[in-house]
């Protein structure tokens, strides 16, 4: 057996920690309810479908407008260890936040192994700024961008937020003004001593770059949300509170909650349920005025 290759893991306990499917052997029945919640979703809802926000052959999102102009925008970002997965499997989350008065956009993006983690983060930002120039035709309030994301896709939420965005000519620094990431990881170091690095093959001076725990001092004060299952494990509960510390040290507005007997998978079903502490928080998120940390 090999010796301890991080915070006392040998390599098997640390793959353990960060391998969800093989926690939640049911996983496969969670995708299967949300690909036909969201197939419903998309019958039920208008919706500008694969829109081209970037020219690599995924650089495509879903767009669920506003029953009125001026709304805020929810972008999510999908989970899926940045190498599987699809936007179309979680339409389902646009309904509620569309019928409470906020658009909604889906991206999906390319994916490792074929693409670099730092392709992956900069087709995202190019989704956000995407949005961003087309919100006059889109009928959003290009002021009141919200991001949101699942475990990987909490990790891309997260970049978003803390991107430098004024570096881009004419562009807000405070493009996005708040995030909600649920079950994220947001220190890229366990992730390259894993067995993920078979796919995402992080040197180790690429670690900190995409790593949002070391980049939460870089950017003005934010809004985060963060949120994790109870029943996850050690290291995804560790990972939030390591982040969220961090913010707070940075002068962020944080917070942060454990929400009981939830796992990796079941969390992702709070964004869809209204009455859910989680959506409560979202809802601050897009719909009251930002505030000062």
């Amino acid at each position: 057996m090999g010796g301890p290759v991080y915070r006392g893991y040998d390599r098997a306990a640390l793959d353990a920690q960060y391998d969800a499917r093989a926690a939640v052997p049911e996983h496969g029945a969670y995708f299967r309810r949300w690909e036909a919640a969201s197939a419903a979703a998309r019958a039920r809802l208008r919706a500008e479908r694969d829109l081209a926000y970037g020219a690599c052959p995924r650089c495509e999102l879903d767009y669920f407008p506003p029953a009125r102009t001026g709304a805020p925008l929810l972008l999510f970002v999908h989970g899926g260890y940045w190498r599987s997965l699809d936007k179309d499997l979680f339409s389902f989350l646009a309904v509620p936040w569309v019928e409470a008065g906020a658009a909604v956009a889906l991206p999906r993006y390319p994916l490792a192994p074929e693409a670099p983690l730092d392709e992956i983060v900069a087709a995202v930002r190019e989704a956000a700024l995407w949005l961003w120039e087309g919100a006059a035709r889109l009928g959003f309030d290009r002021g009141r961008i919200v991001a949101a994301g699942h475990s990987a896709g909490a990790h891309l939420a997260a970049m978003l937020l803390l991107t430098p965005w004024q570096q881009h000519p004419g562009v807000p620094a405070e493009l996005v003004r708040g995030a909600l990431c649920l079950s994220g990881v947001y220190d890229l170091e366990p992730i390259r001593l894993s067995y993920l690095e078979a796919d995402l093959r992080l040197a180790p001076e690429d670690v900190a770059r995409p790593s949002p725990l070391h980049l939460a001092a870089g950017v003005p004060p934010r809004w985060l949300v963060l949120a994790v299952g109870g029943a996850e494990s050690d290291e995804f509960r560790r990972q939030q509170s390591a982040f969220a510390d961090a913010a707070r040290a940075a002068g962020h507005r944080v917070q942060a909650v454990e929400v009981p007997g939830r796992h990796h998978f079941s969390i992702v079903e709070t964004l869809a349920d209204p009455a859910s502490p989680v959506s409560a928080l979202l809802r601050g998120l897009l719909f009251e005025a930002p505030e000062t940390p």
